[in-house]
C-alpha cells in the first residue's frame, strides 16, 4: 500500500483531487512500472540497497519523482526479502572490533593495521571467505537484506494498483467517509455489508430510496489504533468494487497543516470497474474461533454467520456477525450477536438506550473491556444484553448469556 507521502493530488476550492494518469501520462507511467519491474527481476540474489540504487537511477522528468517513488513502493511490497540467519551479525561485530582492537594495540613502530588480514584470519577460522564475512557484519541492516524473490506483476497491473493505492493513502487521513452504494444482487449487498463487518469499522448503514448511505467514522475521529484502523478503512475500496455502482465522499485533513478537504470518488461494475467479484468473505479469525469452541460445547443453540439485515430503530440498519437458533417453527428462538470492535463508548450507549426502548429483535453486543462498559446496565428482562470480555470471547459465557436472552 502507498503512503500519503506518495500520492499525487492537488487542492482546488476546498477538495482534493487526485492528478489523473491520462493519455501521454499513462503511457509514462506504463513505461517507469516495465523499467522498475525489469530491475527487481535482475536483482534477485542482490542487496535491498542494490535494489533501491537501481530503482532511483531509471530515468524520470522532474514531476515524475513521486509516480516513480510510489510505483517502486509497490514494487517492493511484491519483493520478498530476508536477512542471514545462520551468522548473529552484532556477535560477530564484537568478535571483528576486539580482534582488530588487539591487533592494533600489539603494533610495534612504523607497523601499519592491516584491515584485510584480520578478516582473513576470521575468515579461515568459519570456514568461510572475507566476501561473505564482510557481507554478513551488516546482514541486520535493512539495505543488506537480500532479495529472494519477486513476484512480478504486468505494467499495467502496477500502474493500476498506483492509482488504486493512491485512493487508499488518502483515506488513511479521513475524519469521516460517506459512501452511497447500489447493488443489484442480495448476495453482493450482503457480502459487502460482511466486509464491513470484517473490517472492524465504525459505521451506520441507511437505507436510501435507491441503494443504502453508509457512514464510516474515519481514523483521525478516534484516538487509539489510529494506523492500524486507517489500513482497515482503507481496504474499503476494494470492497465498494464489488457493487453495481458507488460514490464516495471523505472529509480528510491533508498536509502538514491537516487542512481540512474533501474527497471525492466514484466506481464499480456499472461505471466499467475490472475484475471479478469474490465470494462471500471469511469471517475474521476471532469470530470463526469463537464459533468452533461454541460448536464444540454441545448445546441446544444451532450458530453460524449471520447474513440477515437488522433495521435499528434510530441507529440504521445493521448485519450482525453470528447469528444463534434453537427449536422450530413457533417454538424457534434467534439470537444475533454483533461483535463492536473498534467501536466507541457512545455506539454502545446508543445500543444500550436501544434495548431499552424495546428492541424487535434479540441482540447479544459483545464489547470489549476498553470500553469501560458494565453489563449491569441492562437487565434480565430485555430483548437484547451486553457481554463484556477482556482479551478474547469466551464460547462458554457466551451460551450463558444465550439462556438468559432466550
Amino acid at each position: 500500500m502507498l503512503t500519503v507521502d506518495l500520492v499525487n493530488a492537488r487542492r482546488k476550492k476546498g477538495e482534493l483531487q487526485l492528478v489523473a494518469l491520462d493519455g501521454a501520462a499513462r503511457e509514462r507511467a506504463l513505461v517507469i512500472a516495465e523499467r522498475l519491474i525489469t530491475a527487481a527481476r535482475e536483482h534477485v540474489g542482490l542487496t535491498r540497497e542494490e535494489l533501491t540504487a537501481a530503482t532511483s537511477a531509471i530515468d524520470v522528468d522532474a514531476r515524475e519523482h513521486r509516480l516513480r517513488a510510489g510505483l517502486a513502493k509497490l514494487v517492493e511490497d511484491r519483493c520478498a526479502f530476508d536477512a542471514a540467519d545462520d551468522v548473529d551479525p552484532e556477535a560477530l561485530r564484537r568478535e571483528v572490533f576486539t580482534r582488530a582492537s588487539a591487533v592494533r594495540a600489539a603494533l610495534g613502530p612504523g607497523e601499519h593495521f592491516d584491515r584485510d588480514a584480520v578478516l582473513d584470519a576470521l575468515a579461515r577460522e568459519r570456514e568461510t571467505s572475507r566476501e561473505a564475512l564482510e557481507r554478513a557484519l551488516f546482514s541486520d541492516l535493512r539495505g543488506a537484506h537480500r532479495l529472494l524473490a519477486f513476484d512480478a506483476p504486468s505494467a499495467k497491473t502496477l500502474v493500476l494498483a498506483y492509482e488504486h493505492g493512491q485512493a487508499q493513502a488518502v483515506l488513511l487521513r479521513a475524519v469521516n467517509v460517506q459512501v452511497d452504494v447500489q447493488c443489484t444482487s442480495a448476495a453482493t449487498l450482503r457480502a459487502f455489508f460482511r466486509r464491513l463487518k470484517f473490517l472492524r469499522l465504525l459505521h451506520t448503514i441507511e437505507k436510501l430510496e435507491k441503494g443504502y448511505r453508509i457512514t464510516i467514522d474515519g481514523p483521525f475521529s478516534i484516538f487509539e489504533s489510529v494506523t492500524k484502523y486507517g489500513l482497515q478503512l482503507a481496504l474499503i475500496l476494494p470492497a465498494l468494487e464489488e457493487c453495481d455502482s458507488w460514490k464516495l465522499q471523505a472529509n480528510v485533513r491533508w498536509g502538514k497543516e491537516r487542512t481540512p478537504l474533501v474527497f471525492k470518488l466514484e466506481g464499480g461494475f456499472a461505471a466499467g470497474g475490472e475484475g471479478a467479484r469474490a465470494g462471500e468473505p471469511a469471517l475474521p479469525d476471532d469470530i470463526e474461533t469463537l464459533m468452533r469452541n461454541f460448536e464444540a460445547l454441545g448445546t441446544g443453540w444451532k450458530v453460524g454467520p449471520n447474513t440477515t439485515i437488522l433495521e435499528l430503530p434510530g441507529i440504521g440498519l445493521a448485519i450482525p456477525d453470528l447469528v444463534f437458533e434453537r427449536g422450530k417453527g413457533k417454538r424457534r428462538e434467534t439470537v444475533y450477536l454483533e461483535v463492536m470492535g473498534y467501536w466507541s463508548r457512545a455506539a454502545v450507549w446508543q445500543r444500550v438506550e436501544l434495548v431499552r426502548a424495546g428492541l424487535a429483535e434479540r441482540v447479544l453486543f459483545a464489547v470489549s473491556s476498553r470500553l469501560r462498559v458494565s453489563e449491569e446496565v441492562l437487565g434480565d428482562d430485555l430483548p437484547g444484553a451486553l457481554y463484556v470480555y477482556k482479551g478474547t470471547m469466551n464460547a462458554r459465557a457466551i451460551a450463558e448469556r444465550l439462556e438468559r436472552l432466550g
